[in-house]
């Protein structure tokens, strides 16, 4: 009697195996990263310090720039690095608005879709399955109106960039969708930062005499005069607040029809 159900759990058996080891493989280099200190390589400090070799660079192989600027770019979104403003203004002052702010969102998708990707096969509904009947309700109601939420998540900087790329995976959301959604969403970021990054090349120039002398002394503590947060200014995060709201009119929508039909 017991030799129907045997076969399952060892069926499921290799299967999870690969699935933990795919996790396991992703942390690993989450944590190699850190600890070998290359993610703090990915700041304006290395772009001015390197600035004339990469304009050179740029100038004799634009293509493979841009091709290294999205690798580089996918590979930290895909680490969950916290770059994204950074390497979105680097955008803008390499390669101007239009073509920065393209680069950026490409390579921001493509890293966001492979993390997505990952997680959703590793645990995904699995785990969605597993947590219980409300955990499975709360999944359905999410991936009914899918894009228009993943759109605000996108949207409203509230939300930190990695735990967005997670959770619609844990829910179950389409590839389709999640990808629609994701390039949608930080579109009007990718080229605002990337307008704000090619309006710096003048106060960067102002500020790189004195930061190449404090390098050439030697000394440890050389930074640009500048606070990238000036980049996300009140009146900016308030426009992609209301792009946020505007994202979840149709929701709202949705529920009043569903509502008024019940009643009727």
């Amino acid at each position: 009697m017991t030799d129907g159900p045997a076969p399952a759990p060892q069926a499921e058996g290799p299967f999870q195996a690969r699935r933990l080891l795919l996790i396991a493989a992703v942390l690993a280099l989450i944590a190699i990263v850190y600890s070998m200190g290359w993610h703090r390589a990915l700041s304006l400090e290395t772009l001015v310090g390197h600035r004339a070799a990469i304009d050179g660079f740029i100038g004799e192989h634009r293509i493979a720039s841009l091709v290294i600027f999205i690798a580089l770019y996918v590979a930290a979104v895909a680490l969950s690095i916290p770059s994204s403003l950074v390497l979105t203004i680097s955008g803008g002052i390499l390669f101007g608005v239009v073509i920065g702010g393209l680069a950026s969102i490409l390579g921001a998708t493509v890293g966001a879709t492979i993390i997505f990707l990952i997680a959703k096969s590793a645990i995904g509904e699995h785990l969605v399955r597993r947590a219980g009947a409300f955990a499975a309700k709360l999944a359905d109601g999410f991936r009914a109106n899918a894009f228009h939420y993943l759109l605000f998540l996108r949207l409203v900087p509230l939300f930190p960039f990695w735990l967005v790329n997670l959770a619609p995976a844990l829910f179950g959301v389409r590839l389709a969708t999640y990808v629609a959604a994701t390039a949608l969403g930080i579109l009007p970021g990718a080229f605002a930062f990337a307008f704000f990054g090619a309006g710096l090349d003048s106060a960067i120039a102002a500020q790189e005499t004195a930061y190449r002398a404090c390098l050439a002394a030697g000394r440890a503590d050389c930074r640009l005069d500048f606070d990238l947060a000036q980049a996300a200014t009140p009146q900016l995060l308030a426009a992609f607040a209301a792009l946020g709201v505007v994202a979840l009119i149709p929701v709202l929508v949705k529920r009043l029809r569903m509502r008024r039909q019940a009643e009727s």
